[in-house]
């Protein structure tokens, strides 16, 4: 007897929390007209389903309007086909997270988000209904009362005018979390970044749409300093950065992170690296993913805080209508130290880069390069003393538009120390202004290979296709080039 008891209180442990299933309609009687706000009804079962030891809470088809809400350990929030959760446009149904719960200062731009959550364990969202922001008539809100003197944004940013990232909530900030799941929704219309995790570990995202076109500063998926991290079968569309890896965390990093089998769009990059990269990013794996009309890189990889970055597998990345290819950056903007790019593979890739602006059909592009100038190369760029180390290119095709003209800028051969270093600069692929190749410029580099890179043009380009000052330990194996162009590489202060 004793056995069959020991069985069955086993066998209740391993029940999944959401078998206790919650509809937010008939137990919790949500209004369901998307006019009436729900936010006291929803948080009301995230916590009485939590202090049981979890469930799941059930959004029938219907529009759901709610203001924050704060998720707690064991809760699944379920959102059904035709369901859509809808984020109030008035600023004043967000709030950051409890100073109580002690979240870290030094983290990304806001903690303001439709959906918190604070070292909260066994969370996810799941279904293929809709969570929608309202970004755009909830910016514009807040800006108005900003400018009524009602609700003042101490650092309202005059230049553009508009509220700053800090003043505007994102659709979910998760912070020190573990174990979560995001599967399936379709997230779209933030205030500012999209999804941002920070600091959690063991995090699901599969089979998500986001579409995050809405304002400024629209990222898709913001990873800071997490692990055991997995995005996969995900279709991105974003007004800024698609899927970026940032760390803000000097004492963390990003660790053991799998991006594979995505579809990007963005008007900045597709994925990247930083720009905050303070504690570093290792054991990074993407793969098999389609870039579209992104106006940056199609993969952008930057240490400019003194962050480590180290052995990075990059594979199978198809893009079309891109600005850049490769952009590989080792800078020293802020940090006491300088970090490190090292043990970076990146193989098969297809790009396309056209001669125009490959994002021109977004409402809100990113910020317009300010210098006339010929098309970019990839680059891979280190700083003074500093290299970037063990960068290995293989199975490489980049299509580069041509069109370089001398009369637009020309910088000779005895005159590349014109290219500034811009050592303390926010990095980016137009960053070093007009460059004097158009297929790669490789700067302050050790042991780089280049197998099987075929670079092409759709028209004529004055310059060399391949740049390398202060590179060492170069290994060049099959490189092609286009047939009517002579000398491609050139290399000084070897």
């Amino acid at each position: 007897m004793r056995k069959y008891i020991c069985i069955i209180i086993s066998l209740l442990f391993t029940i999944p929390i959401w078998a206790r299933d919650y509809n937010i309609v008939t137990q919790g009687k949500a209004v369901v007209d998307g006019k009436t706000l729900n936010t006291k009804v929803i948080q009301q079962a995230i916590d009485l389903l939590s202090k049981k030891g979890g469930g799941r809470i059930i959004f029938p088809k219907g529009i759901y309007l709610t203001g924050c809400l704060q998720l707690k350990s064991g809760i699944e929030l379920h959102i059904e086909k035709d369901a859509v959760l809808l984020g109030s446009t008035n600023p004043d149904d967000y709030y950051p997270l409890n100073k109580a719960d002690n979240i870290t200062e030094k983290s990304d731009n806001s903690k303001l988000a439709l959906i918190l959550g604070h070292k909260v364990k066994n969370i996810a969202f799941s279904g293929e209904g809709t969570i929608d922001g309202q970004g755009l008539a909830l910016a514009l809100n807040i800006d108005s009362l900003h400018n009524a003197g009602v609700r003042i944004d101490p650092n309202y940013n005059v230049r553009r005018m508009r509220p700053n990232e800090t003043a505007r909530p994102k659709l979910f900030f998760l912070s020190e979390c573990e174990n979560i799941s995001v599967t399936g929704l379709h997230l779209m219309n933030s205030a500012c970044w999209g999804v941002t995790f920070d600091l959690c570990s063991g995090l699901s995202i599969d089979q998500v749409s986001m579409t995050n076109r809405a304002y400024w500063n629209n990222d898709g998926f913001d990873i800071t300093d997490c692990r055991r991290v997995k995005i996969t079968r995900c279709n991105v569309n974003s007004a800024d950065d698609g899927i970026c890896l940032k760390s803000y965390h000097p004492n963390a990093c990003n660790d053991s992170i799998y991006i594979a089998d995505c579809e990007v769009r963005s008007s900045a990059s597709a994925i990247k690296f930083g720009t905050a990269s303070w504690g570093g990013f290792k054991n990074i794996t993407i793969d098999n993913i389609r870039v579209y009309d992104t106006f940056r890189s199609a993969i952008a990889i930057e240490s400019v805080d003194g962050g480590d970055i180290e052995n990075v597998n990059v594979s199978r990345i198809t893009a079309k209508n891109t600005g850049n290819a490769i952009f590989i950056r080792l800078g020293h903007r802020a940090s006491e130290r300088v970090g490190t790019v090292k043990n970076i593979s990146i193989k098969d890739i297809n790009v396309e880069i056209p001669f125009g602006r490959p994002d021109i059909n977004y409402d809100l592009r990113g910020p317009e390069v300010d210098i006339f100038h010929n098309p970019f190369p990839s680059s891979i760029v280190g700083i003074p003393g500093h290299y970037i180390e063990g960068v290995h290119l293989e199975n490489i095709e980049i299509t580069c538009p041509g069109r370089a003209t001398k009369g637009m800028a020309y910088i000779p051969l005895n005159r590349l120390n014109q290219v500034p270093e811009q050592i303390d600069k926010y990095p980016e692929f137009s960053m070093f202004g007009e460059l004097p190749s158009w297929g790669f410029y490789i700067r302050h580099a050790k042991d780089i290979t280049l197998k099987n890179v075929r670079l092409k043009l759709a028209e004529p380009d004055y310059r060399p296709a391949i740049i390398m000052d202060d590179v060492k330990g170069e290994s060049l194996e099959q490189v092609f080039f286009p047939l009517d162009k002579k000398e491609q590489i050139i290399k000084v202060n070897n």
